[in-house]
Formats: C-alpha cells, structure tokens, sequence
C-alpha cells in the first residue's frame, strides 16, 4: 500500500503506520512524489485534495494531521453507514479516517482544558465517545473494518489483512487480603471501626480469620489459579507493593513474607506487571523503587504497568513510565465506565502530543472492569455478565483484542461481590467454548 501526501507529517506517519498494520499487515509507504505513486502496482491512497489517478483511493485531509500544537477542534459527528463519523471532507470517503482516527487514539481531547472527577482524572463525561454514544464500541476498529472493504472494491486482488481476536484476562491486586498479615494496629482501628458502624458480622469475621478459623475472604487465589487451570488464556498479575499505606493505597508491606510469597507463586505461572500507587502518581520516585521491589520478590524483569484507580495524566504519566523502563502499559480506559476510552481495541503506540512523536510505549485498551459494573454503573451480577457478552461481540466482529480487569476482592467469599465469581467464571467458559468452536 502506498499513500501520497503533499506533506508528510509525524502525524500522517504515525496513524497511517498504525491503519496500514490494521488493515494491511505492514506498514505503508509514504510518499510525496506523484510520479512513485502513479506507478506503484498495489493500492494507492491519495491523501490530497485532488485526483492524481485514475486508480486511487482519494481521501480529502482534514487540517489536523499537518497542524503542530493542540487547539480546540470543531467537531459535528454524522452517520457513515451505521457508524458515527466526524472530520466530513469529500473523496471515496466522506470524512477524513486518517485525522479521525488519530484524534481518537491520541487522546487529543485530554490535552484540552477539562473538568476532572473526584480522583483527579479526566472525566469520561468530557469525551466525544461518550457525548455522542459510541463510547460502548471499538469505532475505530469498525472504521478500519469497513475502510478495508472498500479498498477491497476499489483494488482488485487486494484483500484486507484479517488479526486474531485475543482474550486476556488481567487482575488487579490492590489489597491482597483483608485481615490477615495486616499490622496489628490496622486490624485493631478496623474493629474499632466495625463495632461503632454497628457491624459486627464484620467484628467476628476479623476475629476468626486472625485466629485462622476461617478464610481471609479477599484470598481468592487457589479458586482463581483452578479456574485458570482448564483455559489457555494468557493472565496478567499488577501488584500494588506500596512502602506505605494511605487512603487509596491498603495493601499488606511489599517486605511482608507473605506478600513476596504471594508474587513469587505468581510469577511461576503468570505474566506480571506493578501497578503503580497512587502515592506515586504524586512522587514519581516512588515508581522506580516499587518496579524493583516487584521485580526482587518475582525474580523476573517488570516492564508493564497499570495504573492504580487508572490515575494518569496525559502526556505525564506516560512520559514517567517510559523514564521508569516500562514498555507496556495497560491502563487505557476509565476507572468511572466501561468503554472504549481511545475508541479501538487494538494496541498501539503512545502518540506524544505535545513532543509530536511516536514513542516506544505501547498501550493495551481495556474495555471492562468489574469495579466499574458494580460501583459506578450499578450492575446486578447478571447485568454484568451481559456487559461481558456485549464486549466480546463487537470486539469479535473487527478481531480485536478483548482485556477485562477483575480483583481477587471481588473474587472472593465476600457478602457484598456474591453471586460475582460465579458470572466471572460462567463467561470465562463461554469465551473458552466459543474459542475452541471457532478453530
């Protein structure tokens, strides 16, 4: 595939790079010659505002990808077919997918002024998926998808490349157990804590669980490791290994025996990533010392990442992870509602907005976490089974990449998540059987 541009810029570099992988396999050749362009032999697409051949594919720009800096961009969404559009120029097609599309997987609209939530992060509520309703699908990958077709008609003999659909279940370790292994002072205000709320269910519970008469209920773990044992799928572990505890950070010592066992057993059969603090979202430093904890207690090199509460600040946060040796980070979604936050489903290297660069981290959307069912959407368990199932079909239809997020909290023996781990473990065995029907 080859595409003319009258300019070539690091933002027509970087998005056709990640559409002619999509849908072609490889990256296109870029060119500003009409006269290489005219005799290349494969599909051509001219990315300019007048025809240079009678055989082309001919997008209309919009002025985004030959812009520098960050500004306010008009946008008025409109239907192509059945999937909202916006950048509307003239060509074969009638909006401009390459500015489209990079709009949406740079994160434009977060280097724009915005309101944040209560965390201090970008509100979903600010962004265009969510304003305009498609916040639910993977609209670039369906962009892609339709893009290939008519390239398919317009180049015959061209046929667009196809990827796999993968599944990766990953798991957040925010707070490895309840009561056990904590320091004798957290357990004793947390009792103090239970009986002035009039809890004492939660009082016993404590109780028995220190004297080892019964189950810390966040150790969810043997469950988890038998449930993985019938399946293929690939598992990621982020470990929270905070030095200290705080408001948001609740995690047992990562010099605990305990903890490091806990990682050590994981390590021998999972992937594993750090899931950085929320202390260090306010001192970087600290990344770096929980990285090589991690890595101490695992024996293995860490290079990828979630965010606790996914906490980041674009470009900032991104910038810190690179400094710090990660290579791949898994926090592009929101921590307030399921979703496609960047609108794909693929991964893809981060764009530097601001450094107009691609970089060398690549990130990995998530577009399902539990939490998020639960506590902001209000799901039943059933209810969030059905999320589930939604997730998997349209991330199906454009073979994309499906990554949920779970916690051994809600995977547990705890009152409040029942009826949770068992929604969990029936669509796992969907995913499974519907996997191995389509080999």
């Amino acid at each position: 595939m080859i595409i003319f541009s009258h300019t070539v810029t690091a933002r027509l570099e970087y998005i056709s790079g990640f559409i002619g992988r999509e849908i072609f396999g490889q990256q296109p050749l870029l060119t500003n010659d009409p006269g290489e362009f005219n005799q290349y032999e494969g599909p051509r697409i001219n990315y300019s505002h007048s025809r240079i051949s009678s055989r082309e594919c001919r997008i209309t720009p919009h002025s985004l990808l030959q812009e520098t800096g960050i500004g306010a961009q008009p946008i008025n969404c409109f239907k192509w077919g059945n999937l909202p559009a916006f950048f509307p120029t003239t060509g074969d097609i009638p909006f401009d997918i390459f500015a489209a599309s990079f709009y949406l997987l740079s994160r434009y609209e977060e280097y724009l002024p915005h309101t944040k939530d209560q965390y201090g992060r970008y509100a979903h509520t600010n962004s265009l998926a969510f304003r305009e309703g498609f916040l639910p699908y993977p609209l670039v990958n369906q962009w892609l998808q339709c893009f290939g077709k008519k390239l398919e008609e317009l180049f015959r003999g061209f046929h667009a490349e196809t990827s796999s659909f993968r599944f990766y279940p990953t798991y957040d370790i925010d707070e490895a157990f309840a009561y056990r292994h904590k320091t004798w002072w957290r357990n004793a205000g947390a009792a103090v804590k239970n009986l002035l709320q009039l809890r004492p269910g939660s009082f016993r519970e404590r109780i028995a669980v220190r004297q080892g008469r019964k189950n810390d209920p966040y150790d969810a773990y043997s469950w988890m490791d038998k449930l993985h044992a019938g399946f293929s799928f690939r598992s990621v572990y982020f470990f929270l290994l905070a030095e200290k505890t705080g408001r948001y950070d609740k995690n047992i010592s990562p010099f605990h025996p305990a903890m490091q066992e806990l990682i050590s057993r994981h390590a021998a059969q999972y992937d594993l990533g750090i899931h950085p603090s929320w202390q260090s979202g306010d001192d970087p430093s600290l990344l770096q010392k929980e990285i090589k904890q991690l890595e101490k207690s695992s024996g293995k090199k860490i290079s990828r990442s979630r965010q606790h509460y996914i906490r980041f600040t674009t470009p900032q946060t991104f910038r810190e992870l690179i400094r710090a040796g990660i290579d791949e980070d898994f926090s592009m979604g929101y921590g307030s509602i399921n979703g496609f936050r960047a609108s794909v489903s693929s991964p893809y290297y981060w764009y530097d907005l601001e450094k107009e660069e691609k970089t060398s981290l690549l990130l990995h959307p998530f577009c399902y976490m539990e939490a998020n069912s639960f506590f902001e959407q209000k799901y039943s368990p059933q209810e969030a089974l059905e999320e589930m199932r939604h997730y998997y079909r349209v991330i199906k239809e454009v073979n994309g990449q499906m990554i949920t997020i779970w916690h051994n909290t809600f995977l547990g023996e705890v009152n409040l998540f029942k009826g949770w781990r068992e929604v969990y473990q029936i669509f796992l065995e969907e995913v499974n059987s519907w996997q191995n029907s389509s080999t």
